[in-house]
């Protein structure tokens, strides 16, 4: 039996066992016969690549481990993956940078499916300047949303209902790690800010109804001693051909009339 479709079989196995299908179900939503699906789990068929594309889409497998999984059964990655810096970047740069003027005077940011900031408006980068020392530790090596969160050096001292927001961010970053469960990028910082002290426990927080989670508020104190409350909302940017913009992730802050001067 071919290597390369033993090395296939058990990563569709592995993705389609994670997405909690059967044989039957994969094979009924696919329409495909199950026996097909059996047989391209043990390599006892070999996959096309428009099959792998068509499996991909159903089981929802993000498009950087499309390419895994297409290099797997020995093609070519289908998907583009070019670094946000790279020149032939340029035109979506330019779009992100026109949603994140757009927002003024809201605080916005784009971020990678890690949470590395990739970029910012002015509004985003005062709030941040005006409630983490330009010195923490919660910035290094990057800016990351999920450290600058869940660092105790981070926003956590100034925000008074750190335990309720941390715990959502946290669960965010666990479901992102569930549904992309190869990416070792990804894994390095879950495991990162759970060595952060309090952070695991933040496991057993009990969380508002879906519907309030949905607008879980950012209540901090300023280093000049304002109170400001916020609520966030988190959009997909989206490219399904392009590895690098599916990956970004828009989040916009709204103040509330919670907000009041100390």
């Amino acid at each position: 039996m071919s290597p390369v479709l033993t090395d296939f079989g058990s990563s569709l196995r592995r993705w389609r066992t994670s997405r909690r299908f059967s044989q039957l179900q994969l094979a009924v939503e696919a329409d495909v016969s199950s026996r097909h699906v059996s047989f391209l789990e043990t390599g006892r068929a070999r996959p096309s690549r428009e099959m792998i594309v068509h499996l991909s889409t159903v089981l929802e497998i993000p498009l950087r481990d499309r390419n895994q999984l297409l290099q797997s059964a020995g093609f070519a990655p289908v998907y583009s993956h070019r670094d946000i810096t790279a020149p032939e970047m340029e035109s979506i740069r330019r779009v992100l940078r026109t949603i994140l003027d757009a927002n003024e005077p809201n605080p916005a940011a784009v971020v990678d499916r890690k949470g590395d900031l990739i970029d910012a408006n002015a509004a985003a980068l005062h709030l941040l300047g005006s409630v983490v020392e330009p010195n923490s530790p919660a910035l290094l090596p990057m800016i990351n949303f999920n450290r600058i969160t869940l660092h105790p050096e981070g926003i956590r001292k100034r925000t008074t209902n750190w335990e309720e927001l941390g715990a959502t961010v946290l669960q965010r970053l666990e479901q992102e790690q569930r549904h992309r469960q190869a990416d070792t990028e990804l894994q390095s910082i879950l495991d990162e800010v759970l060595n952060y002290e309090g952070v695991a426990a933040l496991r057993h927080q009990a969380l508002p109804s879906s519907g309030a989670g949905l607008v879980i508020p950012l209540r901090i104190t300023t280093l000049d001693g304002q109170h400001r409350s916020f609520i966030s909302t988190i959009a997909t940017i989206g490219a399904p051909h392009d590895v690098t913009v599916d990956e970004l992730r828009l989040e916009t802050f709204y103040e509330t009339e919670e907000a009041v001067n100390a």
